[in-house]
């Protein structure tokens, strides 16, 4: 990554106080912060050496500061016409990225050279890797960072993460394949090469149970690398009675001989679940 260090004073400062907006060089800062997002020579979340994730706050605020700043206007793009603050992001044929109409990428993402977007949506600040599909109806909210070689399958829906400041986005890692309908919110992290079956949801609170094993293992906000995952119920008791209340269930982890472009009902085919 560029050196960044002015650029960070600029836009915490500002963050601070708005009134500094006034001043050009700090607007700059915003500016100049978010055409490096777009460029992808920044992000708002990058990988460890010991293979955690590291969240850069500043960026969010630059994020958050270009809202403020952005006035409304009218876009037009041949017979659709869009009222807002964002632009469209551009040069997708000089980044080598396919995106199908009317798919739809705001500037200050960044999707990396062989990546393709279906009639779908990826937010400011998210990242896409290269050789990932974000197919039909899929969502990549704001700041959400996917992994090369994905698959995010139709109505998928990658939750955005902005507030507060150096909150964790959604992480999906490389290699990992998501079932229609799934959803992944509020900073879960899926990790590198997992299989998502159809309609799960993850959310920070979300139970995940381990049941491969004689007893469950529950965790939440994170699925380990290579697990296969499907939907689950769990019953809870509440005041007025016991209730199943959904959850997600790890049943197993990919098999060594199934490669990254396994279909999802390949992937639960091993463990005699249709999802």
């Amino acid at each position: 990554m560029p050196d960044t260090t002015e650029l960070q004073s600029k836009i915490n400062a500002a963050f601070e106080d708005r009134e500094l907006l006034k001043d050009e060089t700090h607007r700059d800062a915003v500016e100049q912060t978010l055409a490096l997002l777009d460029r992808g020579e920044l992000r708002t979340a990058s990988p460890k050496a010991d293979g955690d994730w590291e969240t850069h706050p500043w960026v969010g605020c630059a994020i958050l500061l270009y809202f403020g700043l952005r006035q409304m206007e009218v876009h037009e793009v041949g017979p659709f016409e869009f009222h807002d603050k964002i632009p469209l992001k551009k040069n997708l044929a000089a980044q080598k990225v396919r995106v199908v109409p009317p798919g739809t990428v705001r500037f200050g993402a960044f999707l990396e050279p062989g990546a393709v977007l279906m009639p779908g949506y990826v937010n400011i600040g998210a990242r896409v890797g290269s050789g990932t599909m974000v197919d039909t109806w899929a969502t990549v909210g704001s700041a959400a960072q996917i992994g090369q070689h994905c698959h995010l399958s139709g109505g998928v829906g990658i939750g955005g993460v902005l507030e507060p400041p150096g909150a964790r986005p959604v992480i999906v890692e490389d290699g990992c394949f998501l079932g229609s309908r799934a959803i992944v919110v509020e900073g879960v992290h899926v990790e590198k090469e997992s299989v998502i079956g159809a309609g799960v949801v993850l959310t920070a609170s979300t139970k995940i149970i381990d049941v491969t094993g004689e007893e469950p293992v529950e965790i939440v906000g994170r699925i380990p690398a290579r697990s296969v995952v499907i939907p689950g119920m769990r019953n809870k008791t509440f005041p007025a009675g016991t209730y199943a209340v959904p959850c997600a269930l790890i049943i197993g982890q990919r098999k060594a001989s199934t490669d990254r472009k396994t279909t999802l009902n390949q992937a639960l085919r091993d463990y005699d679940v249709s999802v």
